[in-house]
């Protein structure tokens, strides 16, 4: 049983489904009502609800952000992106259909993801420095498509998305599911998966092996591009406002740590979707904690930081080993 534990324990994904179940249970015995469920003109409502809604957007990116890690590279420009695409859907929404709004987001993504990988593809710029570049004028090029000013949202159609209901649950949990969806498809059933963790692992015997890896993150960065932008949608349909300075502020930063407490290595190689499914779901329920428990806004990164920590040291095997070892020497020591 021990053999088996300790197995069990070595899992990717059991100390971020362990840290996610174990902050589940303190919200439920500080925070009365947080599992309760009510339903109201045939939706659901509650706690649980909200996290899984909130999340959706954050998932997005963290899944793009997944293959990009995977591939042992990084793109901080995400929540440039998100309010580049947020902001050109709404401008368009004003004088266009709702598909060419969608698609012409969803366009501008991939255009964001495009420049980022040609940068690091082929012009050999480091990651961090070339999606720096974005990150830092993304938000200009959002601010001069609204003008400076927050645009309001007045398509129904559109505020569905973010804010609608299909079924009972949140319309935006779909688009979620979807995403993971594909992309867990995609890695499963395809050589994509394989090559992305073949560059990530050792970049060049896959160039040997006939793998172009080039191409390869080219096509992550494209992918991450188009999550950003579909993450853009949502939240600019749920707020019903395009806000160029405000909007996805510091998500890649959740979305890198979800990827982290999900398992994957930021040196690349394998990589997980489930465990980025369960580390976002940690970071927004673990926001959501601080928040209902009354931390004070100051103290909210801090405390946010040391739990991230915690998390990351406990997936650590040397840091177990070393615990492990600390508390066998105490007890030889002792007898």
């Amino acid at each position: 049983m021990s053999q088996f534990m300790i197995r069990y324990t070595q899992s990717k994904l059991f100390w971020p489904f362990a840290a996610l179940v174990l902050l589940l249970l303190i919200n439920f015995f500080t925070i009365p009502g947080f599992f309760h469920i009510t339903i109201k003109n045939g939706h659901l409502f509650g706690s649980l609800i909200d996290i899984m809604n909130r999340v959706i957007p954050l998932l997005v990116i963290a899944i793009g952000m997944t293959l990009v890690i995977a591939k042992e590279g990084i793109d901080i420009s995400v929540g440039s992106i998100l309010a580049i695409t947020a902001a050109a859907a709404a401008s368009l929404l004003e004088v266009a259909p709702l598909p060419y709004a969608i698609l012409f987001a969803l366009v501008i993504g991939l255009i964001c993801g495009l420049w980022n990988g040609i940068l690091i593809a082929y012009l050999k710029i480091q990651p961090m420095i070339a999606t720096l570049i974005l990150m830092t004028v993304g938000r200009g090029i959002a601010q001069l498509i609204t003008g400076g000013q927050i645009l309001t949202i007045n398509n129904k159609a559109y505020e569905y998305i973010g804010k609608g209901f299909l079924l009972g649950f949140p319309f935006a949990i779909y688009i979620g599911l979807a995403v993971f969806c594909i992309v867990l498809i995609v890695k499963k059933k395809t050589a994509l998966g394989l090559f992305l963790e073949s560059i990530g692992s050792n970049k060049t015997s896959s160039h040997f092996a006939g793998i172009r890896p080039e191409k390869m993150i080219l096509i992550v960065y494209i992918i991450s591009g188009i999550c950003s932008a579909i993450a853009g949608i949502l939240v600019s349909s749920n707020v019903s406002s395009a806000d160029a300075n405000n909007a996805g502020l510091w998500i890649e930063l959740d979305a890198i740590l979800a990827v982290v407490i999900g398992g994957t290595s930021m040196r690349g190689g394998r990589f997980y979707l489930g465990g980025t499914l369960i580390g976002a779901l940690f970071i927004q329920t673990l926001s959501t904690t601080i928040y209902s428990i009354g931390i004070r806004p100051e103290m909210t990164m801090v405390v946010k930081a040391i739990v991230v920590i915690a998390v990351c040291l406990m997936q650590s095997g040397e840091f177990r080993k070393l615990i492990r070892q600390s508390s066998f020497k105490k007890k030889v020591n002792e007898a």
